[in-house]
């Protein structure tokens, strides 16, 4: 089951611009809300030097980065969580993704409209929160009317899933997200299983002018102020100057770009790797004279289960895998050499595959 980011913010803050950005897929971004009524979903190439680097020593036919999906949510607004706007279709897009990138705009431009009337990122940060609290407040209320008779029946489990239910109910009344509620293992898998809107771990995307990408500006410096504590990355782009970006051909004419903007890579690049992170992924990598190839796999996963995302039957008959470690295979320049300095590790199912691994799979079908 693919892992997907959800683009989520007011209308008009340049959501659809960056997906655009991102995917290079032609969403329709428009001045009005909700020029996005169904999700767009964009499968994302994953900017990965590691890749490069290693297809320049294996020298294949074929070079296949990994991917990402993410999605385009129609805009919020006030309400939403009562149904105002699109909010139930919002609210119900969003519930089926596994991290948020909450794009905020950051820079002023009189010919383009804001759902609120004036450029404040800290208050449409907090529209949006407000309203997924609200939602996920009402979500709770109908769970802890079921725990409530549940618990009747005296099951140790259940009376704890209702204390569990209470403790975050009673925080998020205090404002705190779900995702900033400490809790056991059993506090979490109730939550997940709740799917509630702010459990999402997420991502702040600043839509800045053009000037403001590389140092910000008045709107960007209040605005991280205020997500200080909160410990979540916080990105400055300019989504219409990166959609220009994706939609140049030449690489030399991209990075000319780029570097007139004082960066050293697209912002894009930046956004795609954040939330890849955010989805608790790692990639690892096979390499031979067909295809250097780069795989997408969840924090943890073991050999046999990063045999499967190859094929099936690579995981049901899995016998070991031959294991390199990317730095190794970058110093000692091949396989053979690695071989040859006992630094190829043959691992068994047990095995947790580390982020850079360059894997070959041994299975018997």
């Amino acid at each position: 089951m693919p892992l997907y980011a959800g683009i989520v913010g007011l209308p008009n803050v340049g959501k659809s611009t960056l997906f655009n950005a991102l995917t290079n897929a032609k969403a329709l971004a428009a001045n009005y809300p909700f020029a996005t009524k169904e999700p767009n979903v964009g499968v994302i190439t994953v900017p990965d030097t590691r890749l490069t680097e290693l297809a320049k020593l294996v020298n294949p036919q074929k070079v296949q980065p990994t991917t990402v999906e993410i999605v385009d949510i129609a805009g919020l607004i006030k309400g939403a969580s009562k149904g105002e706007g699109l909010g139930n279709q919002f609210l119900a897009n969003i519930r089926e993704v596994d991290a948020i990138a909450h794009v905020v705009r950051c820079f002023d431009n009189d010919n383009v409209i804001h759902v609120e009337d004036s450029v404040d990122p800290v208050r449409d940060k907090d529209i949006i929160d407000t309203e997924l609290l609200l939602k996920d407040l009402e979500t709770l209320e109908k769970r802890l009317e079921k725990l409530k008779k549940q618990s009747k029946t005296g099951k140790p489990a259940d009376k704890k899933n209702l204390q569990i239910a209470e403790t975050v109910y009673q925080k998020m009344e205090e404002g705190v997200a779900a995702r900033a509620i400490d809790l056991d293992d059993d506090g979490k898998a109730l939550i997940k299983e709740m799917q509630l809107l702010t459990s999402k771990p997420v991502l702040y995307v600043c839509n800045v002018d053009e000037n403001s990408v590389k140092d910000g500006n008045d709107h960007t410096k209040r605005f991280m102020e205020a997500v200080k504590d909160e410990g979540a990355q916080v990105i400055l782009i300019c989504a219409s100057i990166e959609e220009e970006i994706a939609q140049l051909e030449d690489y030399e004419e991209k990075m000319m770009f780029v570097e007139e903007m004082g960066l050293k890579e697209p912002g894009v690049n930046r956004v795609i790797l954040s939330c890849y992170t955010l989805l608790n992924l790692i990639t690892y990598f096979t390499a031979g004279e067909k295809e250097v190839r780069a795989w997408t796999v969840r924090v943890g996963s073991t050999a046999p289960q990063a045999a499967g995302v190859i094929h099936t039957d690579f995981e049901k008959g899995f016998i070991r895998a031959e294991v390199i470690k990317y730095d190794d295979y970058i110093a000692l320049g091949s396989e053979s050499k690695v071989k040859e300095a006992g630094k190829l590790g043959v691992e068994g199912k047990g095995y947790i595959v580390q982020d850079g691994d360059v894997m070959h799979f041994l299975f018997n079908v």
